[in-house]
């Protein structure tokens, strides 16, 4: 004969497995919300700068001081030689694991369309100093927006945002102060508490929100989404609800993991191309 546990003795045993999930589950969420500011914003993956001497001729160097007293860089590189004043300009807000270092291929493609280009550091990457975080990434962005506009040679109604991943987000933040003529956007994501919510961690623990979702949405400029179907870190579905919640906005598949070089597929520049010759007006 099986042997029989008391009603009682079974009621304590699953109270007693219910309270061991529950402090587990809490844990789990302490622990990721104790790593979150790491996880959003993994600085080590971005590697070191690279020397001084290497920085390409064209870029200017400007400094902004920070609040908390550290220093953030970003590279201007002004338009080329020759282009109608005052020319259009893109502002590139690279990936969590890339530096300013590493967006020379994106900055000459708008040079040779007639572009300037911006392109801003984040907090504690490569030379910049401090911790990163939403407001602070939000604030260095406004100081370094000022600065951009104020420069004489740039028309500040044809200002695009062009955003990577996390740097979509950021964008995006800017945009709620400064909006932007049109919006190119790379595998960007909805939030940051959608992507916690995969891993089981409900919104109240997330100190970086970055509710792209909620912004794009209210601003009513052109936007234009590029995704990949095959993408492992940010699913496909985020590029496409944004794109479903933006009135107008245009969402183009494209194939790869999320760390590949999506720019280097034929059909990328093409479409960033007629986008803005659709929205912006800015030719060759």
């Amino acid at each position: 004969m099986t042997p029989t546990i008391p009603a009682r003795s079974r009621h304590r045993l699953l109270w007693s497995v219910a309270r061991i999930a529950l402090a587990s589950y809490l844990l789990w969420c302490l622990v990721l919300s104790l790593l979150q500011t790491s996880m959003i914003f993994p600085r080590e993956l971005a590697g070191a700068p690279i020397p001084d001497a290497g920085i390409p001729r064209s870029v200017e160097r400007w400094w902004i001081d920070a609040p908390d007293g550290s220093k953030v860089e970003a590279w201007y590189y002004p338009a080329r030689a020759g282009v109608p004043k005052p020319p259009p300009c893109a502002i590139i807000f690279h990936g969590n694991g890339e530096l300013i270092d590493h967006i020379g291929d994106y900055a000459d493609w708008y040079r040779e369309r007639g572009y300037a280009v911006l392109v801003p550091e984040y907090r504690g990457y490569g030379r910049s100093g401090g911790v990163p975080s939403q407001d602070a990434l939000t604030a260095d962005m406004l100081a370094f927006h000022a600065l951009l506009v104020a420069r004489p040679e740039i028309d500040s109604t044809k200002l695009v945002y062009h955003g990577r991943s996390l740097g979509s987000a950021v964008a995006a933040q800017l945009a709620v102060r400064r909006p932007p003529a049109a919006f190119v956007l790379e595998s960007p994501f909805l939030s940051v508490n959608a992507m916690a919510a995969r891993y089981l961690v409900p919104g109240f623990f997330v100190r970086h929100p970055f509710r792209t979702d909620k912004v794009l949405p209210t601003l009513g400029r052109p936007v234009l989404i590029l995704h990949s179907t095959h993408d492992e870190i940010v699913p496909y579905s985020h590029g496409a609800r944004l794109a479903a919640l933006t009135p107008g906005a245009r969402l183009v598949d494209l194939s790869g993991s999320h760390n590949s070089v999506l720019a280097a597929l034929p059909q990328y520049w093409a479409q960033v191309d007629a986008f803005l010759t659709s929205n912006v007006d800015a030719p060759r």
